[in-house]
Formats: C-alpha cells, structure tokens, sequence
C-alpha cells in the first residue's frame, strides 16, 4: 500500500427520515485514482459533501495525512486541498476562463488592492498548457464545450493547489474522443502526485482509469477491490444486490403495420435526405457519432424545430407539427436527452410532471380536478415502479434512474402512437438502465413505435429490431437486428464499407 493521503472511518450521515451514510469507511492514497461506484441513490453525493465539507458527519473520522480532522465548511476542505469537479459544471458562463479558475481566490496586489489580471491570465494559461488543453483564458465560458468546461473546472481545482480531487461523473456528457482527452488529463494528475476518487456508473472509465473500487448500496459499505481482481458480474452484485443474468430483455413483440414514415428530411446546417419507416410494435435504434445530427433529427420529428424539405407521414397521411403539444395530440411523443433541463421540473411533484402535457384532461371549465389528477399519476407511476413515497415528492428528490422514469411516465399520459426516447439511460446506474430497458421493451409490446437515440452500441443492439445510423447529418446506413454488430455499427458511422444492411445514402 502507498502513502495514504485521507481516510475515512466508519463515516455515518443521517437526515430526517434518512440514513444517507452507514458505517462507510474508504482510503485513498497519493498518486492514485479509486473509483467509487454504486447505484443512483446509495450514498455517493453525501460521500462527496462530507469530504468537502457541505455536510458533517454524525459519527465516524476523517484522517487527513494520519490526523483527524473535520470541516466546517466547504473552505476549510478547500484550505486542505480537497476539490470537487462536478457533472453539471458550476460555472459562471457569462465570465471569461480565468474568472471563472480564480473565482474566489483572485489575485489582490497588496499594495493597490486591484486584481492582477496578467497575472492570473498567465497563470490560467500555463495551467491549461500543462494540462495539454490550447482554451483562450480569456474566452467567455459559456462558449465552450461541455468537455472544455470539465478542463476548466480540472484548472481551477489545481490553482487552489488540490491535492485530492473528486471527479463526479465527469464522462457522463462526453463523447469517446473527449472521455480520451479527460482520462489522459487524469492520468498526467495522478502521475504528479494527486490523489483522485473517479466517480462513475460507467465500467469502461473505472478499467481504464482505477486501481482500486469501492462499492456502496443502499448508504452502506460494501467492499473494497483491486479493479484487477473483480469482475463485471461480481461489479453487478456488489452494486444492486443481485445477479443480472439478461441487461436487455428478450424481444417477444410483433412488428405489425407500418406507423410512420420519413421521406427526403433536410434542416439545412443540420441534417438531409433522412428516410426511413417505422412500424407498430417495432424498436428503431438510431445511433452514430455525437454531432451526427441525431438529436437535431429528433427534435424535428417532434414538432420542437422546423425543416426544410421532405415529408413526414403518420399513418399514411401527410403531417407538419406546429409544435411538441401538436405532435402529441396528433400521436407522436419526445422524450428529450438532458432530463433535468429540458424534461422535467425539478421543483414539482412527481404527480404533477407526469400529469403536465395533458391537464386539461383533468380540469372543468378551468378548475382542475387534483385528485382525479393525482390517480392518474399514480397509475402510471406504479405501472413504471417508480420509487417514492408518494407523488406529491419533488421530482429533485428522486435518483437519477427514477427520475428518467417519470419523463417516460409523461408520455405515457396521452394516446400516443410514436415515441422517441433520445439517450433513456444517460448518467443512471446498471440497475436502472435494465429497469428502463424493461419499460422499452413493454411499449413495444403494448404496441407502441420507438425510436430510441443512443451512443451506447450494446443498449442500441440488445433493443433494437433495426438500427439506423448516422453520419455527419446523412443516414448512411439500416442494419437488421440479425445483422448488426459494434463493428458494422461503428464502420457505418466512420463512413467504413461493409457487407450487410441497407446503405441508404452516401454521405454529405
């Protein structure tokens, strides 16, 4: 074992009606990158707060280089050298790069009292150069990348002088070239010296980044491995309890009439000549590169943004939707990629996310009936095995996975024929994600079309009765689910030849 630089003994956390934290012990060492894994829900986010110092401990130690210490604040942690990196940068995106890495702790002339800007623009850039990043510190931040914005948030947790940094999902929102680009960054860190805890639901970062995990469940300590010496399937028990012999569940629905149909779509700037059918009962798996147009597509088929060209047809009858309302009513659903802005509000109940595309279902003459409401939501939510006490919670006190169920249970409210889930299991935990892909599966039984949108190549193919690919805004190519492959799809998106499927178009 290395020189330990912090750890934590026995560590228990409770809120009223909540133990958040039982009897959860940890070590860390320098120069090493621990991987922290479990569920949505069983502790990890007050692991965080505690070692920053947003919350105390009720009972159990921190050592800090051998000696106990505590936090009062998340300052006191800062002083030490502890920073967090979050999955939803907490920046200020209407200041520029250096601001942003030195808000806080700017650099005052003793003298003059005035912030020394040269000083501080230097020291941002030669901090993102040794980070290997060419980021102007004196860009706006809210011009950047989501990945670009994690390299900031890594610069400015090394201007405080951080010596133990923690990574909360930081890969979640990244594409496989820019999860490259974070991991090397991680790796030059830990070679210098820092001590890293990689928080992830992601296997591929914790094998290619940790050399140790330890697992949490349900607020308790599991256990502790070398990543050497555990494998997926023991991974899979530590974190939910149970085996999961079969992630995606067998396909039992028939693919009947054709529903919906695309001809010639062209959004210029974004995406042209997208054709497709979709038929009662089927899964479409739409995939591709990020940036290849997928999510701009879908929002098209939605009503949310207009085209150019082409034809949409819905049961054989030509449709143009105004709007999102407009497609819903007429039969075609949108389940959008980033749940937490763009698919529900936060600050409502459960009951009432679920109900809002369609109150006027439940209201007379402008009053609203809650409690025929509040049945209805009920109904649905049981039906999605929503966990939570009632449907009266905020939505914000919700896991992640559950949370993912009530933007399904939304579209579930109103008589839909079409839904098209872009990204269903973005940033959720193994035991969701085969709890959604359950649900997927259920619509297609019920009848329902899906078009489901992911980057994942394994959730694409154990779903997916066709998958549609594409490339740099064209759909290149749609391979039976008999067919397709990680190899077929990824030669596909990277404009690679190979037998099988239906090539659609050559690409722009």
């Amino acid at each position: 074992m290395g020189e330990i630089v912090m750890e934590l003994k026995n560590i228990t956390k409770t809120f009223p009606g909540v133990t958040a934290l039982n009897n959860v012990s940890f070590v860390l060492e320098k120069g090493q990158i621990h991987a922290l894994m479990g569920e949505n829900g069983a502790g990890k986010s007050t692991f965080i707060k505690v070692i920053t110092g947003v919350h105390k401990a009720d009972a159990g130690e921190i050592l800090l280089d051998g000696r106990p210490i505590t936090f009062s604040n998340p300052n006191e942690a800062k002083a030490k050298g502890i920073a967090a990196i979050y999955q939803h940068a907490t920046n200020y995106p209407d200041l520029n790069v250096t601001e942003n890495i030195f808000m806080g702790h700017e650099k005052i002339s003793p003298k003059t009292k005035r912030i020394l800007w040269k000083e501080m623009h230097d020291e941002a850039k030669g901090i993102l150069r040794s980070l290997g990043s060419a980021i102007n510190p004196k860009q706006e931040m809210g011009t950047l990348s989501v990945a670009q914005q994690q390299i900031v948030e890594i610069a400015k947790a090394i201007s405080t002088n951080a010596r133990i940094i923690i990574m909360d999902e930081p890969t979640a929102a990244l594409t496989t070239r820019e999860s490259e680009e974070l991991y090397r960054i991680a790796e030059k860190l830990r070679d210098q010296g820092t001590a890293i805890i990689f928080i992830s639901h992601r296997f591929e970062d914790m094998y290619r980044l940790a050399s140790k995990v330890t697992v949490l469940r349900d607020a308790n300590y599991i256990g502790c491995w070398a990543v050497d010496d555990i494998t997926n399937k023991n991974l899979i028990i530590a974190m939910v309890g149970r085996e999961i012999n079969q992630i995606f569940p067998k396909k039992e629905h028939t693919i009947g009439e054709e529903v919906f149909r695309v001809e010639n779509l062209r959004k210029i700037g974004y995406f042209a000549d997208i054709s497709f059918s979709l038929h009662k009962g089927e899964i479409l798996g739409l995939t591709g590169l990020v940036g290849a147009g997928r999510t701009e597509l879908c929002e098209t088929l939605a009503g949310i943004e207009k085209y150019d060209n082409g034809f949409i047809y819905l049961h054989g009858q030509k449709e143009k939707f105004k709007n999102p309302k407009d497609a819903m009513q007429k039969g075609v659903g949108y389940l959008p990629e980033d749940r937490q802005k763009s698919g529900l509000i936060l600050q409502w109940g459960i009951g009432r996310n679920i109900t809002l595309p369609t109150l006027e279902n439940y209201s007379t003459k402008g009053w609203l009936n809650e409690k025929r409401e509040s049945l209805k939501a009920k109904e649905i939510a049981e039906k999605l095995h929503v966990k939570a006490l009632s449907v009266f919670d905020l939505v914000s006190s919700l896991s992640g996975g559950n949370q993912q169920k009530i933007s399904v249970a939304k579209l579930l409210t109103t008589d839909l024929d079409v839904i098209i889930l872009d990204e269903p299991t973005k940033g959720v935990d193994i035991g969701a994600k085969a709890a959604i892909y359950k649900i997927i599966n259920e619509l297609a039984n019920e009848g329902y079309s899906v078009i489901l949108v992911s980057s994942e190549m394994p959730e694409v193919i154990g779903l997916s009765d066709r998958v549609a690919v594409m490339r740099e805004g064209r759909l290149v190519k749609i391979i039976d689910a008999h067919e397709v492959s990680q190899e077929s799809i990824l030669a596909a998106a990277m404009g690679e030849v190979q037998p099988g499927g239906e090539d659609v178009c050559q690409p722009i």
